[in-house]
């Protein structure tokens, strides 16, 4: 009896060894549950390679949630992140997925809220004056009204999934802060200007998500040297179709946003 337990310890070691040399080795545990929300920067918008299925929300599999999730293997993967989502849409459409055996949420959200993308249109399309009058009003929603909807976001989302770790990522610059002389388009005036409320917005999302004990991801750094009028841009600039201007490309999910969430998951 002992010879024959000595020897079936023996092959299991054996076998052990076997499987090693070969790269076969037990089956590794999935991942946490993962939920992507947010806005059209988690949605992949401008990324291209669209989920014919998620229609106008513009899922993608090249934005950085899909990516994430493609890299790490979660046990579950809900992508409920949608274009031209607000902090509301995210309360009443986005967070059904969400419970006590989550393990990782991201979101980006705010920027629709305090109006960006029309402050967009106006700066391409008005005078400077125009143009800054429109970014001092969506500066003034963001410091005065934003911060209670985000705040409502935060806690609907610890309410549902207790035990997530919670990656808030923010938003890139647009323009490189000393613009060459070959950028074309909107003044210096303007992008220093947009730059600014972007700055500002940024302030007020990482101290919310900070506060309720969240992660901020800034992409900022990781999006510096590639914003608009860079020479290697991870934007998009004013383009066909146009939902996707203003927006991070392919590139910027894999290399702008991508490793943001990997540093903070």
């Amino acid at each position: 009896m002992r010879l024959t337990r000595s020897l079936s310890a023996a092959s299991v070691l054996v076998l052990t060894l076997l499987l090693g040399l070969l790269g076969i080795g037990p089956a590794q545990a999935a991942g946490p549950a993962y939920v992507a929300l947010g806005d059209s920067y988690s949605s992949g918008n401008g990324a291209g390679s669209y989920i014919d299925s998620s229609g106008d929300c513009h899922r993608s599999n090249n934005a950085y949630p899909a990516r994430w999730a493609a890299a790490n293997d979660p046990s579950s993967f809900t992508f409920a992140a949608c274009s031209g989502a607000v902090t509301t849409d995210v309360i009443n459409n986005q967070l059904g997925a969400l419970n006590a055996s989550t393990g990782l949420v991201s979101l980006t959200i705010g920027g629709n809220d305090a109006g960006f993308a029309d402050a967009m249109t106006t700066c391409v399309t008005g005078s400077d004056s125009t143009c800054l009058a429109r970014l001092a009003t969506a500066t003034d929603y963001i410091n005065n009204t934003l911060p209670a909807r985000l705040d409502a976001v935060y806690s609907a989302i610890r309410d549902r999934a207790p035990n997530a770790r919670v990656v808030v990522l923010g938003y890139p610059r647009m323009y490189l802060a000393s613009n060459p002389w070959y950028c074309l388009g909107l003044s210096n005036t303007k992008r220093a200007a947009i730059n600014t409320t972007a700055d500002v917005l940024n302030s007020v999302i990482s101290s919310r998500a900070t506060a309720h004990g969240f992660r901020f991801g800034d992409v900022r750094p990781t999006f510096h040297t590639h914003e608009l009028c860079s020479g290697d841009d991870w934007l998009h600039s004013l383009t066909l179709p146009l939902w996707e201007s203003y927006h991070p490309t392919s590139r910027g999910h894999q290399s702008g946003y991508l490793p943001v969430l990997n540093a903070n998951a």
